[in-house]
């Protein structure tokens, strides 16, 4: 595919590509060679308007439709996504930069696993209700209603598997959906939307528009809008999360974190370093839930860090499109002035010792593709719990290696951050593995393992890592809301209000 050759990308409503009245566009880029791929519309005021009144007139029929009919389109799609996989990752890796042997792997297929679980979730009672029996003559029953049209706002580290993640719950639900993906990452917003009509989604079900955060706001504050679900940074999460709280909106958001990955003093040594490398390393660090915070007894200091660097060989950054590359370049040009910041700030002023890497780019870098966003994977040591690159979220390849004494100061310290995404434990010892999970403030845990995330594994962060959670049988829930109906049949109304 010649990645100069996308076309204009517009609109989606109405089931069908819409320019945009804005009259204005922006370009998206590919990373590894920050050459262009194509010109995107961006959605007015009006055209905001438009969309959502596309989705509202498509509500009224979509949230009617029975469940198997619902189903069936949906696995449908489904199928279309899998028979593309290869090409719609291909389109990722041009727009995100990740490495194609990543997203021709994960990102479509995990999507896709979504969509699959849902479309199964409803056809196995999922939207059932309960029913209880109070006395002989009265019953309460509930049923799960629909939202109505929802806002999904996506992030540009994963695209496609986000407006999967968003979209798969809230159709299967019986909502219609208004996505918006991210500036930085907007390709696979016209191929999801075009691969849902296809399946045979009604006109206005699913639509996009193209923006930066202003689009985002205006959907967030929209009055036909009923829900909003963000994936994205904190500060921006807690602002789409109050705006929409003004109009009494559901929402859902999935937000970032500082995430701690310890080491306990039995732990197999390779399997801990193969974890902490794939929990920071893997998608060039570009993933909410890493583990950032890498927690090594004091003893096994020298060893971690020599099986690390030892490894550190198979990172192999180069031709995004070579089945060889497995680590790609950041995905934008602010977003790689933010990260070597970092970097540079971690060597100038919180002084931590630079076991690996820095802010070049890796020394193996093909030339082809010097042009782009790479920074080498950086690996700090000798780290302390004050130290800027400790406290705040990079979202980079930026490993932080502390140590600890005791298993009692490792999780004090693993908890002592404003963050609650995801944590992970390395240990032979499962009862102690348990009890220390079980005492870590994140949503989203391992043990033994760092990063899985499948359909069946609601996921979603504590404190102020997010609100809700996305994918797995509690997932469904937070698209619907609840409708109770006391039945009495005794032919009779109790009052007080009788003659004495």
């Amino acid at each position: 595919m010649d990645k100069t050759a996308f076309p204009p990308q517009g609109l989606y409503y109405d089931g069908a590509v819409q320019r945009a009245t804005s009259g204005k566009t922006f370009q998206t880029v590919d990373p590894a060679t920050a050459s262009a791929l194509a010109s995107v519309d961006i959605a007015s005021s009006s055209d905001i308007d438009h969309a959502v009144v596309s989705a509202q007139r498509a509500f009224s029929s979509w949230s009617k439709t029975p469940i198997p009919a619902r189903a069936r389109i949906l696995l449908k799609a489904v199928e279309i996504l899998r028979l593309r996989n290869d090409e719609i990752a291909r389109i990722e890796t041009l727009d995100t930069g990740k490495a194609f042997s990543e997203t021709s792997t994960v990102d479509v297929i995990t999507g896709a696993d979504v969509l699959e679980y849902y479309a199964g979730l409803i056809s196995g009672g999922g939207l059932n209700g309960e029913t209880t029996q109070l006395r002989e003559d009265a019953w309460v029953y509930t049923k799960k209603a629909p939202l109505g049209v929802c806002a999904g706002i996506g992030a540009w580290n994963y695209p496609i598997q986000i407006a999967l993640w968003k979209s798969a719950p809230c159709l299967a639900a019986g909502n219609t959906m208004v996505y918006k993906p991210s500036e930085f990452t907007p390709l696979h917003g016209l191929v999801l939307a075009q691969i849902y009509t296809e399946a045979g989604l009604p006109p206005g079900v699913f639509n996009v528009v193209h923006g930066a955060g202003d689009v985002g706001a205006h959907l967030t504050t929209h009055p036909g809008i009923a829900k909003v679900s963000f994936t994205g940074q904190v500060a921006t999460g807690k602002k789409v999360a109050g705006s929409a709280a003004g109009s009494m909106k559901y929402v859902t958001m999935e937000l970032g974190g500082k995430s701690p990955l310890i080491v306990l003093p039995d732990a197999d040594l390779e399997s801990a370093v193969d974890g902490a490398m794939l929990a920071n390393f893997f998608s060039t660090g570009q993933v909410c839930t890493n583990g950032t915070r890498v927690f090594v007894p004091a003893t096994l200091k020298s060893d971690f860090e020599s099986l690390l660097l030892s490894k550190m060989k198979y990172i192999r950054a180069g031709p995004t499109m070579d089945a060889n590359t497995n680590y790609g370049p950041l995905s934008s040009a602010t977003h790689y002035e933010k990260v070597v910041n970092y970097i540079r700030h971690g060597i100038e002023q919180d002084r931590a010792t630079l076991l690996y890497g820095g802010p070049d780019p890796p020394a193996s870098l093909d030339s082809s593709v010097r042009n782009g966003y790479w920074v080498a994977p950086t690996v700090f040591t000798d780290c302390t719990d004050n130290m800027k690159i400790v406290q705040e979220e990079i979202f980079g390849p930026v490993m932080s290696i502390l140590t600890y004494d005791t298993v009692d100061e490792a999780v004090r310290r693993a908890n002592d951050t404003p963050l609650g995404l995801a944590a992970g434990v390395f240990t032979r010892d499962i009862n102690l593995a348990h009890r220390i999970i079980d005492r870590l403030d994140a949503g989203i845990t391992w043990i033994n393992s760092w990063g899985e995330s499948p359909a069946e594994m609601p996921v979603g962060g504590w404190k102020m890592s997010g609100l809700g959670v996305e994918n797995g049988r509690r997932g469904i829930e937070a698209w619907v809301r609840n409708k109770s109906t006391l039945v009495d049949m005794g032919g009779k109304i109790a009052t007080v209000f009788t003659k004495l």
